[in-house]
């Protein structure tokens, strides 16, 4: 595994993250059918390494994840706008309601969990909870409200670059 997932860092690092993530073996198998081999680790990682196209292959699963997120943050962005032209207040506000439940939440939560006694036997549990608080719900509210990291869009723009490139140099 480790092998892949050094191969994919320099190619597709967000597909390198997935891979390691608890997706990783729904990653493993967009991988195997791109480049047609076995879906296991070891027949993607000795894809990888022996297609000279590797780098462009995986750029297109890239680009197709950032595509679909893109695609799903807008549709988000276009329900609050048509909410906000409601009469309705409670429909009007209601994504700031459901914002700040959560994240009052989240605070609580977070709060908790650094000055409240854990018993030994839930530390495990009370961490993954933890890293769902953070990494979910906190991530997703403050990329609704402000956008991604300007980082993701640099990359998205990279990736069509370079798959543009490709395309070209083919013809």
């Amino acid at each position: 595994m480790n092998d892949l997932i050094n191969l994919l860092k320099g190619a597709a690092p967000a597909l390198a993250t997935v891979v390691a993530g608890p997706l990783g073996g729904a990653a493993v198998s967009a991988i195997a059918a791109k480049f047609g081999v076995e879906d296991s680790v070891e027949a993607v990682a000795k894809a990888i390494a022996g297609d000279p196209d590797a780098a462009a292959k995986l750029a297109e699963i890239d680009l197709k994840k950032f595509e679909l997120h893109n695609a799903n943050t807008a549709s988000a962005r276009a329900m609050q706008t048509a909410a906000l032209q409601q009469d309705d207040i409670f429909s009007k506000r209601f994504l700031m309601y459901f914002a700040i439940g959560w994240s009052a939440c989240a605070i609580l939560y977070i709060a908790f969990i650094t000055f409240a006694p854990i018993p030994t036997a839930n530390v495990r549990f009370a961490d993954t909870i933890l890293g769902f608080v953070l990494g979910t719900v906190v991530s997703t509210i403050l990329n609704f409200f402000f956008g991604s990291a300007h980082g993701s869009s640099d990359k998205q723009e990279t990736i069509k670059e370079v798959l543009h490139s490709k395309m070209e140099h083919d013809k």
